[in-house]
């Protein structure tokens, strides 16, 4: 017997090849083109917005099997705040993620966010903004053309300068302070007779260095992460806000997208929101240990009450004469 009993026709031959080329093209994925998303933040890479980050882009890629794959730019790279804010509305960046205060010009009602002494815990935090409240203030941010995949944090705010320590609301008067331009932030220190000037956070180093402000206000974390201890010499750990970092795509491409990678974009975001959340919580004491040591002259038990007396219920007050109570009430009822 021989090997082939009958060579086949030209037809069938053909036939035979294009099926083999299509098992071999779908046995090799490798071939399948990958969408690349871009996704820029303001913060360094020692920070744990670009960690958390990091982890985001690996499990989308791993999940996709490798057909979506985010690229991160850290350190304000592609821009600053307002600037990749505007690039992810007009659709020439994907994602981005940056401080509560920066979407608060495009939805007011997030305002609420930045009240200071407000959010009482990093658990009453995961229960404001992964819950149902949490839902209704991102769906804010829709009419903008974002699609808030969930909201990361910053921390806890704490006050900076190069002046004197400040150790109670009256040693605040006449200090510089750089703020984001929420209405909440720049209300607050006008009322404790500082000079607030809102500025970006990729311009913040320089102009400390060149004295443009005295001083600043920011987590522990970031304050040691973006190096500020260089510029500045005293710290107080006032936690007078706690500040939140929505994570927003542009929601063209984002309603354009799959189902299924649209529901895996938001449940990574929503996940590691809680292990960027723990990043900071670890690390508060080892960072305020490393801002000591190089040299910040730090007051870690400030009069808070004096603080909270002049700014909290009159901020609020501004607040609902514009927006209502509702959802400051609810946020309020959710602490733990």
């Amino acid at each position: 017997m021989t090997l082939y009993t009958k060579l086949p026709t030209r037809r069938a031959a053909l036939a035979g090849a294009g099926a083999g080329i299509g098992l071999f093209m779908i046995g090799r994925p490798a071939l399948a083109q990958t969408t690349k998303l871009r996704f820029a933040h303001p913060h360094p890479e020692a920070d744990s917005w670009h960690k958390a980050a990091l982890i985001f882009a690996d499990q989308i890629k791993a999940k996709s099997q490798g057909r979506f794959e985010v690229q991160v730019f850290p350190n304000g790279a592609l821009g600053s705040d307002q600037q990749t804010i505007g690039a992810v509305r007009g659709g020439s960046l994907d994602i981005c993620l940056t401080g509560n205060p920066f979407f608060t010009g495009l939805a007011p009602k997030l305002n609420v966010l930045d009240l200071p002494f407000l959010i009482q815990s990093r658990q009453h935090a995961a229960v404001v903004m992964d819950g149902p409240i949490g839902d209704g203030l991102r769906r804010e941010l829709e009419g903008s053309n974002l699609k808030a995949l969930a909201t990361w944090e910053i921390g806890w705010r704490n006050l900076t300068n190069n002046r004197r320590p400040v150790a109670s609301a009256a040693d605040i008067k006449g200090l510089k302070i750089r703020t984001t331009p929420n209405p909440a932030h720049i209300k607050a220190f006008q009322l404790l007779g500082a000079l607030p000037t809102p500025m970006a956070f990729t311009e913040l180093f320089t102009a400390l260095e060149t004295g443009t402000v005295d001083g600043q206000e920011n987590p522990v974390t970031l304050i040691l992460n973006a190096k500020f201890f260089e510029v500045q010499k005293h710290l107080s750990l006032t936690r007078h806000a706690f500040t939140t970092g929505p994570v927003v795509m542009n929601k063209g491409k984002f309603d354009a997208l799959p189902a299924d990678i649209q529901e895996l974009l938001v449940r990574s975001a929503v996940e590691i929101a809680g292990v960027q959340r723990q990043m900071n919580e670890d690390t508060e004491g080892s960072s305020l240990a490393a801002l000591k040591k190089a040299g910040m002259q730090a007051v870690e038990s400030p009069d808070r009450d004096s603080f909270a007396k002049i700014v909290t219920a009159e901020v609020e007050k501004e607040f609902v004469s514009k927006y209502g109570s509702e959802t400051l009430e609810a946020i309020k009822k959710a602490a733990v």
